[in-house]
């Protein structure tokens, strides 16, 4: 498979080819069609959580989305950006930022705003980098070690399961985040929003992720919180659990999935 270029290096312990359909192929499929659709969900599978849950003993891979799946960050980050946008006293309410912008990058949301008269244009960059600033102050906050994910994520380890974590939040947030929680070093791979042309709701993100951890999409079950990354995890072909927040994932979830 043909590697784009510009994708910044990712270490991770193996990188077979899968034979999934080129990146390229598929950013460019996805340029043609209108941005910011709900174009994913109409071709997503169907699978219920019920169906998810029957045991398999088939999956070679776990892929976690971060925030509001792993780490409590939503709040964290509905903190930073409001901190950001008080600058231009602009301020989005909880229940906005929930039911409009969770799971967005941060640079769609500000995108968002602009489109909506809320703030001036041409700020996007300026905004978002006061945003990533706050962030990382706030990280240890919301990202405090959770013993429930590191015995998950350990039971899982322990099985041979190769582990990703596939984000909306850039890579430098990511792994602060991660760390924070004592979770970095569990994962094979981890991909930041910044790491792919098309973050969720595209698909890539996830098809990337096979590629890299040289995997087939029916050999991976993802763990999703926010339409997006809902959206994205059931283009890409995969096995789909959609989880309320992070208080969802533990050593219990996976007991009926893996047989534990």
């Amino acid at each position: 498979m043909k590697k784009n270029q510009q994708k910044k290096p990712v270490t991770t312990k193996k990188t077979n080819k899968t034979g999934l359909p080129r990146l390229d192929a598929v950013r460019d499929a996805s340029e043609k069609r209108p941005k910011h659709t709900s174009q994913y969900d109409e071709g997503a599978s169907e699978r219920s959580n019920e169906e998810m849950l029957r045991p398999r003993k088939s999956y070679k891979a776990i892929l976690f989305d971060l925030d509001g799946v792993l780490v409590n960050m939503p709040d964290g980050h509905y903190e930073a950006l409001n901190r950001a946008l008080a600058l231009f006293g602009v301020k989005i309410e909880r229940e906005e930022h929930m039911r409009m912008f969770n799971g967005l990058p941060t640079r769609k949301k500000i995108e968002e705003l602009e489109k909506a008269g809320r703030l001036p244009t041409g700020l996007k960059e300026f905004i978002n980098a006061v945003k990533q600033k706050h962030t990382k102050e706030i990280i240890p906050k919301y990202c405090p070690p959770d013993y429930s994910k590191i015995i998950l994520l350990q039971h899982l380890k322990n099985r041979g399961l190769k582990l990703a974590c596939c984000t909306n939040s850039i890579r430098e947030t990511t792994h602060l985040m991660l760390k924070s929680a004592h979770l970095f070093d569990f994962f094979d791979l981890i991909i930041g929003n910044d790491e792919v042309k098309n973050p969720k709701p595209h698909p890539e993100t996830y098809l990337y992720t096979f590629e890299k951890l040289g995997v087939e999409p029916h050999e991976c079950l993802i763990i999703e919180d926010a339409p997006p990354g809902i959206a994205s995890a059931r283009a890409s072909g995969a096995f789909v659990i959609e989880v309320r927040g992070p208080e969802d994932v533990n050593l219990a979830l996976f007991e009926k999935i893996l047989n534990f």
